[in-house]
């Protein structure tokens, strides 16, 4: 019942019963108050709807068409960790009938579904796949914190293992899915396409962010480079930033894992994920280098950044680069100070051991990094970013380049990646 389950629950639920399963009792309880923590969904959404909350694996018996929403992460060594989706093939197993289709969501490489779901599927039930139960796959497409592509307005992708398991799920999606569904010739192609829908935007982000690499030597705006681009019809409008979520800056990975297994060494995708996993270290340096020209010792210095989760006007932390930026600047002994509005105190401890300070508390700063551009920080703008240095004087780094060049106080030094 995460960013991707939980808005198909919703849909579904506002037309029949469904079974909304989460094996963390916290989150089902806060649901069956009304309450999202991640701000997806309203209360009065969930009121609406007929939706059993549980952490019964029981009670999934119930239901003949089962969706999984899992996080498929990586490891610390960049390969596909695949325990919570086999964790919860696991539970469906022992819960599985006779006629039941199981359809899977979380992103995977192509193959997964049919070589390590089934195989447990299958001896947690004792039945067979294709005779017993039906399996089919259908990507994801959720972004959170986007208001207007939602899951039911999105085009589905849809698969199954035959064809009339492919026309029943088609069916399912269709009956909630108002943008309507593809539907894709084989599971494999369906997996494959969710994987290449976020590496080509890895690839293309890390071209930017190379170009941002060249143009600081050349003593270039970026940002000025894309403006006058972007006046040609068919340039592409990426731009230049830190790469994190579980999605863009996981995916990839699937892919490559299951390249190399062929034989096949996918040398451009990881060069993307080199360029875009070393932009953090970049942003520090540039930092530092910024405090010595302005004659501030840096082991005296202090740095607020603004903003941890991994992208604006939500409280997702997973996979946040931000937390390179950090780290690559505790090596040269300053004092920093991490704020940020959207996300929970106690989830930035647990997962980074960083004690998240509140707004009124900052210390004036000798620097700030505006590292996600959360609604709060874009319409405080300059005010804001003054009230977080010395005397209104230092370095700033805007790293979405979301602050007005034109509008900067006398003082200040700007960087924009």
């Amino acid at each position: 019942m995460g960013y991707v389950g939980l808005p198909a629950a919703v849909a579904f639920g506002r037309q029949g019963r469904v079974v909304g399963f989460d094996i963390d009792a916290e989150r089902i309880s806060g649901l069956k108050e009304g309450v999202d923590v991640t701000g997806e969904v309203s209360g009065k959404e969930l009121a609406d709807t007929d939706i059993l909350f549980t952490t019964e694996p029981a009670d999934l018996a119930t239901a003949d068409f089962h969706i999984v929403a899992v996080p498929t992460p990586i490891t610390d060594a960049k390969y596909p960790d695949t325990e919570l989706l086999l964790h919860a093939s696991h539970i469906l197993g022992g819960v599985i009938k006779q006629g039941d289709i199981v359809v899977f969501e979380s992103t995977v490489y192509p193959g997964a579904t049919e070589e390590e779901c089934v195989p447990v599927l299958e001896e947690r039930s004792g039945l067979v796949c294709g005779r017993d139960f039906f399996v089919g796959y259908s990507p994801e497409r959720i972004n959170p914190g986007d208001r207007e592509h939602l899951f039911t307005n999105i085009v589905k992708v849809v698969s199954g293992q035959n064809e009339e398991v492919l026309n029943t799920v088609a069916a399912v999606y269709e009956s909630v899915i108002t943008a309507g569904v593809h539907r894709a010739p084989s599971i494999k192609v369906a997996e494959a396409a969710k994987v290449i829908e976020n590496t080509q935007r890895d690839i293309n982000i890390a071209l930017m962010n190379e170009l941002a690499l060249i143009f600081e030597k050349l003593g270039i705006d970026t940002n000025d480079v894309l403006a006058a681009a972007r006046t040609k019809w068919n340039f592409l409008p990426f731009t230049p930033g830190l790469v994190g979520g579980h999605c863009i800056g996981i995916d990839p990975y699937y892919l490559t894992y299951k390249a190399t297994l062929t034989g096949h060494i996918p040398d451009l995708i990881i060069a993307g994920r080199n360029i875009n996993n070393g932009m953090g270290a970049f942003i520090a340096s540039q930092v530092i280098k910024e405090l010595i020209l302005a004659g501030q010792p840096v082991g005296e210095a202090t740095v607020t950044l603004l903003g941890l989760t991994f992208k604006e006007n939500i409280p997702d932390i997973r996979n946040s680069r931000v937390i390179d930026i950090i780290l690559e600047l505790k090596q040269y002994g300053l004092e920093l100070q991490v704020n940020d509005p959207c996300a929970s105190a106690d989830e930035v401890r647990r997962e980074f051991g960083i004690e998240l300070v509140d707004a009124d508390n900052l210390k004036p700063a000798h620097g700030v990094i505006l590292c996600v551009p959360h609604r709060q920080y874009a319409e405080q703008g300059w005010p804001l970013i003054q009230r977080c240095l010395r005397a209104g004087r230092g370095v700033v780094y805007d790293i979405k380049g979301v602050l007005n060049r034109d509008q900067a106080p006398e003082g200040v030094v700007l960087k924009r990646l």
